[in-house]
């Protein structure tokens, strides 16, 4: 009974298939351009994210290096007004005992008035311009406590930024990794099976042999290869916060077909779309979340032309990627 339905639908699916029109696979490469180009602005703004939280790494470090320069000039500015206070006192001391003295020389003689008097103006005016220099210096130091503390506020600032930034890597690392186990639990039948799971770039990969999933030249998946699908929608459904790429591959062998299937692109993207329809068939997922694209000969595992190299090549890969709505929300708001 089994083999009969697969073989109903496998005829209905020819049949469909056969009465594609012509515009339709236009519209379909149209859709496969805009998805390319989607791809590129999505990495490009992964690109400049990770561009902008190092200039806010390299900016705090700055920031810091400053911030201790402004210190130790504080501390010298403080020894100096400590200095100039000692010369002050000693000035004040010596202001006290010019004034004993004049007091002892009035009855002198008018030679030794005149020479006390030229001293005591000469101390009085060099302890006027210590004075300026004393208000000076403190205007200065003020304005640089001033500055320091807005140093400091707006370095608290940043570090804030950097690691609200960090935090929120940390967690999309940690959902990667979860997520990653999930799908080995989940596969742990199909895993080193034809199909692989591997986690790098904050993204987990699932990549499927052709062996698993179709037949030499097909697009319509095998049984064990929608068995495969199921296991890894029920996943996706259960994690909503990841968007989904699809991407099929072939070889370099050149495919010359004559009915809708012409050239690898075809077979690539036909593909793509094949299994994302099993994927959105067998779980609640929003169809939003999914891309499908065929990247055709051009992306290999392996440059090798053996037969062992290209049936590595023939494969699918389903990425998938955490949400990074918050993270672009931090970086826009600095």
């Amino acid at each position: 009974m089994r083999n009969s339905i697969k073989l109903i639908f496998t005829v209905a699916l020819a049949a469909f298939a056969s009465c594609v029109p012509h515009k339709m696979l236009e519209e379909n490469q149209a859709k496969l351009s805009k998805c390319e180009s989607e791809l590129s602005e999505i990495k490009k703004a992964n690109q400049e994210n990770d561009a902008k939280l190092a200039e806010l790494k390299e900016q705090v470090n700055s920031d810091k290096k400053t911030m201790e320069a402004l210190r130790r000039d504080t501390s010298l500015n403080g020894a100096n007004l400590r200095n100039l206070i000692s010369k002050y006192d000693k000035l004040n001391t010596l202001n006290e005992s010019l004034l004993d003295r004049l007091n002892k020389l009035l009855s002198g003689t008018e030679k030794d008035n005149a020479r006390l008097s030229g001293d005591l103006q000469m101390t009085t005016e060099q302890l006027l311009r210590k004075q300026d220099e004393l208000r000076a210096l403190e205007v200065k130091l003020n304005l640089q406590k001033n500055e320091l503390d807005n140093l400091n506020e707006e370095l608290k600032k940043r570090e804030a930024r950097v690691n609200e930034l960090e935090a929120i890597i940390k967690r999309k690392d940690q959902a990667v990794a979860e997520l990653r186990k999930k799908l080995s639990d989940a596969l742990i039948g199909f895993e080193n099976k034809g199909l692989t799971i591997t986690q790098k770039n904050g993204k987990v990969y699932v990549s499927m042999d052709e062996s698993l999933l179709f037949a030499s030249g097909k697009t319509g998946v095998e049984a064990r290869g929608v068995e495969a699908l199921k296991h890894l929608a029920k996943v996706l459904e259960q994690n909503e916060d990841i968007n989904v790429m699809v991407e099929g591959h072939t070889d370099d062998v050149a495919m010359k077909g004559t009915g809708d299937i012409k050239d690898n692109w075809d077979l690539s993207v036909m593909r793509a779309t094949s299994v994302t329809k099993i994927i959105l068939g067998s779980a609640k997922i929003d169809p939003k979340r999914i891309t499908s694209a065929g990247r055709g000969e051009f992306v290999p595992l392996d440059n090798g032309k053996t037969p062992e190299a290209r049936k590595k090549n023939r494969r699918t890969e389903i990425i998938l990627t955490p949400k990074l709505d918050e993270l672009l929300k931090v970086l826009e708001a600095n």
